[in-house]
């Protein structure tokens, strides 16, 4: 038979045995917050990369994809920003995304209130995931 006292001992020994094979010491803050769902960020980055992510996620996500990875309703802006994509500079990104494409159901942003500061920091965030020099998922940022 087993009692709730063997069961959590149970999960505390699981639980710092997957904290040791992931690099965490066992009790650690890391340790606790770390799991299959919660692993912690691949890349550091600047502040201005850190908050285009933000931003990505906040505005365009919904549409894009997740890590600018593209749906079945917004194209796909990893290739979109490469150097034969259709946005291939950071002029024409910010012309599209101030201006919408109505006609392809995108808004205009700068009417909805995003100023152009934020533009310049989506585009940071899309061009370092466009040129693989950041993964996918949540950035760490770079202090300092």
């Amino acid at each position: 038979m087993r009692t709730p006292l063997s069961a959590a001992l149970r999960r505390l020994v699981l639980g710092s045995a997957v904290a040791l094979a992931a690099g965490a010491l066992p009790g650690s803050a890391e340790a606790q917050l770390r799991d299959e769902y919660h692993q912690a960020p691949r890349d550091t980055v600047a502040q201005e990369v850190y908050d285009g992510w933000k931003q990505y996620n906040l505005n365009c996500a919904r549409c894009h994809g997740e890590d600018v990875i593209g749906t079945t309703i917004a194209p796909h802006l990893l290739v979109s920003l490469k150097p034969n994509g259709p946005i291939n500079t950071k002029e024409s990104f910010v012309q599209v995304v101030c201006a919408g494409r109505p006609d392809k159901g995108m808004p205009s942003w700068c009417a909805l209130g995003m100023d152009p500061p934020t533009i310049e920091k989506l585009y940071a965030y899309v061009k370092a995931r466009s040129d693989a020099k950041m993964s996918a998922g949540r950035p760490a940022r770079r202090e300092g």
